[in-house]
């Protein structure tokens, strides 16, 4: 069996950059599963220190490149569950079972069941994060479909920066400006030719030049019994040390925002508090 000082569920932002500092302090680390899609999906990151006008893709390739020469891999496949046990866990991965000292959830947000068009678009006229890709559609029609308690506050910005934004939700929140249309009801399909070109709403179709879905982050409860969930996060403190003794989390699971600056600082953090637990806990 497989055994590893920590085992870092996620090879995105969050979980590369715990698991070079993992193994800067000397520790044996492995990555399980790809990064999730949403970044990779990103036209334009403007936001990144160092790095401006890079692509999604583009940005993991370069991060993935930098973990790749310290021999750190992200194995690709899926973590079924995660159960304590014996100072450590056991994980289940890819139908094995991997034995691990400590665990760090970079697993970023899980996605509901996708509309129609969703996935099709996703990069073309379909995104997830409103500050991340919102400059793109300056001066756009866009459509909104708000599942978070964020999403009223991302609606506002982009209306805020020039789009042409309606609001499709089962609620009108009260934060909501006034000059952004609001439309009671759910998104049912996305489509278009090469990109976005209109959204159903119910039963009409309207035409659109791009549709942000913002949904909440799902809880990985499910995944490890016993984790603590608030508002559908893993709640951490400054360690990033979840309610679990030698579980941390890192990156989009802890919440809001959702950027990649956010992740990589606590992929940092998480990576040195999994270090220096692992120190004060020896095997």
């Amino acid at each position: 069996m497989d055994r590893f000082d920590c085992a870092v569920i996620g090879g995105g932002p969050a979980g590369l950059s715990a698991a070079i500092n993992l193994h800067q302090r000397g520790k044996t680390v492995q990555v399980l599963g790809a990064a999730p899609g949403f970044l990779a999906k990103a036209e334009q990151v403007d936001n990144y220190l160092g790095m401006p006008g890079v692509t999604g893709e583009e940005m993991l390739r370069q991060f993935s490149a930098h973990a790749a020469a310290m021999g750190i891999q992200a194995l690709p496949g899926r973590v079924a569950n995660i159960l304590p046990m014996g100072g450590g866990f056991m994980i289940n991965f890819n139908g094995e079972i991997l034995e691990s000292r400590t665990v760090i959830l970079a697993c970023g947000i899980a996605r509901a069941k996708p509309v129609p068009g969703e996935a099709e678009f996703l990069g073309r006229g379909v995104s997830y994060c409103a500050t991340c890709d919102g400059m793109l559609y300056r001066g756009k029609k866009l459509l909104v479909w708000g599942l978070s308690p964020e999403a009223a506050h991302e609606a506002n910005f982009l209306d805020s920066i020039g789009c042409q934004v309606s609001f499709v939700a089962a609620k009108q929140p009260p934060e909501l400006r006034e000059s952004v249309r609001f439309i009671p009801g759910n998104l049912k399909a996305v489509g278009g030719d090469a990109v976005v070109q209109w959204a159903q709403i119910g039963p009409k179709q309207e035409a659109f030049d791009g549709v942000f879905i913002l949904r909440s982050a799902i809880a990985p409860d499910t995944l490890l019994p016993g984790l603590a969930i608030e508002n559908g996060s893993v709640p951490v403190d400054r360690n990033m040390a979840t309610n679990l003794p030698g579980v941390f989390a890192a990156g989009d699971v802890t919440g809001a925002p959702l950027q990649v600056a956010k992740a990589v600082g606590e992929g940092l953090i998480a990576g040195l508090s999994a270090a220096d637990y692992l120190d004060k806990n020896p095997a």
